[in-house]
């Protein structure tokens, strides 16, 4: 408000200027007590700025600029040549033919750096010219006297032609624009951030102060262009000013076109900014506003959405629709992104990746054996098992056969696993992982990283034992079947639900043991024995082949049965699915396979119930209905 009244004043004083006595001749003007109607003059200096209004500021020229802009005819007309010169010989030829200012020679630098960069010019031999040297002291000389506006593009043209920035001309000019920012329109500092940014990067000081005039005129900010040019260009650099450039993105969230929303997701998912609500307030205009969108929005939109762990199905589906029948013209590179991108977020589209996979088929010679892998990884993620599996895995067979070799081996052992999980893994694959030299490189290596690594082979070792009975080693060593889970998890609501629900179940704690962790990788939230009447017997005296370490030796008595109770989070299925995930799939199966009845506890049934004794009878009713389940197959 008091920069409005301000400038109001400045007008009302210049507006004075014009209507003074003195600027009237005397003969003109009429003795005491009479008015005088005194037409206006049509040559007056400031004719054209008294009618024009401080809306006119926004467009990057102070008044000052305006004014003499009108009143030197030989500057228009120089201006116009400037304006239409098509090469910088005809350029350099008005720094010949006429006596320039500074004003004059900032713009033939400006328009210089124009024509380079439209014609792909050799800017080197511009620096060096003679005649440039020449508008370069020109310019020097007078660097107070250029107006504001093309100061500001006079310093982003010498960025561009590549002007060596210790040059004393090139520190005057970076100088002057640090000395004027405060005269600066909101505009210009916006083209200047984006232009330093780039060219100089975080230590800048100049940039600095551009950034923190940003921060301080926020208010002044308008338009989508100017908010998603500084979201990517200088939001990681000021969290205070990205925090203001969230807020006012919400507020113009209906003006975005996809292009806009485009820039603004990615510019998030770079900076691993999860800002909930703007996502929203994005995501509800796209689906309402934009019914077509390009295959580029949709890739970033997936890839965006994936790297910040968004969830909205609506756009899921929209996205996985839209980009069904573009699939087939697709390159590889853009189909193991998009596939990586669902498989990120849990969703599983049937349509989508049934194309994916005879995409796969039709151009299994174009796809790289890293394209291939991230395919398989995606599929393994999701559980998902093509129609023509048969096919499908018939040709990555064979497109693998003999690349073993030249993969990494954490994408080797992510391969196998996931191959594991499909049910697809064969002799050759679980040889190559579970050889002695292959895990010896991550042994005694404690980083997260190697922990992972080493789990997922236990997990391979359990698939070859009791999913593979055709494969006959070698298997892992016993020393490496300790890996145990990673410290310091926290306790969910269903995990300690599910164990105060188990004492009653159980009744002693000698007919049960809680969250076991077995030699095949996976825990078990609580197991027990339970004889022909599903009444639990003692533990301690059975022999326990999933443990390491059993404390009994007796076998099981006849018609006993070993039961394992596993829980299964929200995290743990598809978006918005009751399929698990393939990791959790494969879980289930091998703890089955090693002779478990397994009991699901799944968080959207027990989590319901909300007395002890309703979740008690829960979990016995899930137990006899297995138990019965099992005899009468």
């Amino acid at each position: 408000m008091a920069v409005r009244l301000v400038r109001r004043c400045c007008w009302q004083h210049l507006g004075a200027l014009v209507s003074a006595p003195s600027a009237v001749p005397a003969s003109l003007l009429m003795p005491a007590g009479k008015v005088a109607m005194v037409r206006a003059l049509p040559q007056a200096p400031f004719a054209s700025f008294h009618i024009s209004s401080p809306s006119s500021w926004t467009d990057g020229f102070s008044v000052k600029e305006q004014v003499e802009d009108s009143r030197n005819p030989e500057h228009k007309v120089i201006g116009e040549l400037i304006e239409t010169a098509t090469s910088p010989q005809e350029l350099f030829q008005l720094s010949v033919l006429h006596t320039l200012n500074s004003n004059e020679a900032s713009l033939i630098i400006n328009q210089l750096s124009r024509l380079a960069a439209e014609k792909k010019l050799e800017t080197e031999s511009i620096l060096q010219d003679q005649r440039f040297q020449q508008l370069i002291s020109i310019m020097d000389s007078q660097i107070s006297h250029v107006w504001n506006n093309a100061l500001v593009n006079l310093l982003k043209s010498l960025y561009s032609l590549g002007m060596d920035r210790n040059r004393r001309e090139m520190q005057s000019v970076e100088q002057e624009v640090l000395w004027r920012l405060r005269r600066l329109t909101f505009r210009q500092l916006t083209s200047l951030a984006e232009v330093l940014a780039i060219k100089q990067g975080k230590e800048s000081k100049l940039l600095n102060e551009v950034i923190r005039k940003l921060e301080l005129r926020w208010t002044e900010l308008e338009g989508t262009r100017t908010v998603v040019t500084l979201m990517g260009k200088v939001g990681h650099i000021s969290p205070a000013l990205m925090d203001r450039l969230e807020d006012k993105a919400l507020e113009l969230a209906e003006q975005f076109n996809p292009d806009d929303i485009r820039k603004i997701t990615l510019t998030l998912a770079y900076q691993n900014r999860r800002c909930v609500p703007l996502l929203r307030a994005l995501s509800y205009h796209l689906i309402q506003k934009h019914p077509e969108l390009s295959l580029s929005v949709l890739m970033d939109l997936i890839f965006a959405y994936g790297k910040l762990n968004f969830h909205q199905p609506q756009v899921f589906q929209k996205i996985a629709t839209d980009l069904h029948p573009h699939i087939s013209s697709m390159t590889p590179v853009e189909v193991t992104r998009c596939i990586r991108s669902f498989a990120l977020l849990k969703w599983l589209s049937l349509p989508l990746f049934e194309a994916i996979a005879q995409y796969a088929l039709d151009n299994a010679k174009q796809l790289s054996v890293t394209h291939l892998c991230s395919i398989i990884l995606s599929f393994a993620r999701l559980n998902f098992q093509p129609s023509n599996s048969e096919d499908f895995f018939s040709m990555v067979h064979e497109e693998l056969q003999g690349q073993l070799a030249s993969l990494e081996p954490p994408l080797l052992t992510d391969l196998v696993w996931s191959l594991c999980v499909l049910q697809q893994a064969k002799a050759p694959y679980l040889h190559r992982v579970l050889a002695p030299d292959f895990h010896a490189q991550i042994q005694g290596d404690q980083s997260l990283k190697a922990h992972n690594l080493r789990l997922k082979l236990i997990h391979i070792n359990a698939a070859a034992k009791l999913e593979s009975p055709d494969y006959q080693g070698p298997f892992l060593p016993t020393e490496m079947l300790s890996a145990a889970e990673p410290a310091g998890e926290r306790v969910t609501l269903l995990q300690s639900s599910l164990r105060e629900a188990l004492t009653g179940v159980l009744g002693s704690r000698d007919n049960g043991r809680l969250d076991v962790r077995t030699l095949y990788g996976w825990q078990i939230d609580a197991e027990m024995v339970v004889n022909s009447e599903n009444k639990p017997l003692p533990l301690k005296d059975f022999a326990a082949p999933h443990l390491l370490h059993s404390e009994g030796t007796k076998p099981l008595p006849p018609g006993a049965r070993r039961v394992a109770f596993l829980r299964w989070e929200f995290p743990n299925f598809s978006n918005r699915s009751k399929d698990l995930l393939g990791r959790y799939v494969m879980a289930r199966r091998h703890i089955q396979a090693a002779g478990f009845l397994v009991v699901d506890v799944p968080h959207y049934e027990f989590l319901e119930l909300k007395l002890e004794r309703q979740r008690v009878a829960y979990l016995k009713d899930k137990l006899n209905k297995a138990r019965a389940k099992e005899l009468a197959s």
